[in-house]
C-alpha cells in the first residue's frame, strides 16, 4: 500500500508536465513554428500553431552554464557541416556534429555567437545525458525529421 501511495505524486506531477507541454502559453502560441529545449529534461519539443506536434530526447551540456538559457533563432541549417574544431569534414562518419545542422543566434550579454546548434551525432548513446560543450544533440533520425520542417528564423526557447 505504502509502495501505491508513493507512486501516486510522481504520477501526477509526470501529468502535470505531460499536459502543460501539449499547448504553448500564449505569447509563444502566436508563432507558426516553435521550440522549446528543457534542459532538466533533456527534451525539445516541437509546436506548430502553438500546439505540440512532436517531442524529442536530447543530450545538452556538460555543465548547466555551457548549454545557454534565452530565447533564439534558428539562424541556419546546414547538411553535412564540418567540424572546424578538429577539421573533420561533413559526411565523415568521425564526425561529432552528424549530417544535419540547425544553427542558432544566440545573443548573451549583448554578444551574438552562431556556435551553438541543435544537431546529430556519432554518438547516439549521448542522447538523454548531459555531454556536450552546449549544442543541442539529437538522434540522427529525429533531427531529419526536424529539419525537414523547420524554417529559418524559427524561435528557440532554451530552459
Amino acid at each position: 500500500m505504502l509502495s501505491l501511495l508513493l507512486l501516486v505524486p510522481v504520477t501526477a506531477a509526470y501529468s502535470a508536465t505531460a499536459v502543460q507541454a501539449k499547448q504553448l502559453s500564449g505569447k509563444y502560441a502566436e508563432f507558426k513554428q516553435f521550440i522549446v529545449i528543457r534542459k532538466d529534461l533533456n527534451r525539445l519539443y516541437y509546436y506548430e500553431q502553438g500546439k505540440l506536434v512532436k517531442s524529442f530526447k536530447v543530450a545538452t551540456g556538460l555543465k548547466s552554464s555551457y548549454t545557454p538559457k534565452g530565447l533564439f533563432t534558428v539562424h541556419e541549417k546546414v547538411k553535412n557541416r564540418p567540424w572546424y574544431k578538429e577539421k573533420i569534414p561533413g559526411g565523415d562518419p568521425r564526425n561529432p556534429l552528424g549530417d544535419r545542422w540547425l544553427g542558432l543566434k544566440v545573443t548573451i550579454n549583448g554578444k551574438v555567437s552562431y556556435a551553438y546548434g541543435i544537431h546529430g551525432t556519432n554518438n547516439e548513446k549521448s542522447i538523454g545525458k548531459y555531454v556536450s560543450k552546449g549544442c543541442i544533440r539529437m538522434y540522427n533520425k529525429d533531427v531529419h525529421w526536424l529539419y525537414d520542417q523547420i524554417k529559418t528564423g524559427t524561435p528557440v526557447l532554451i530552459q
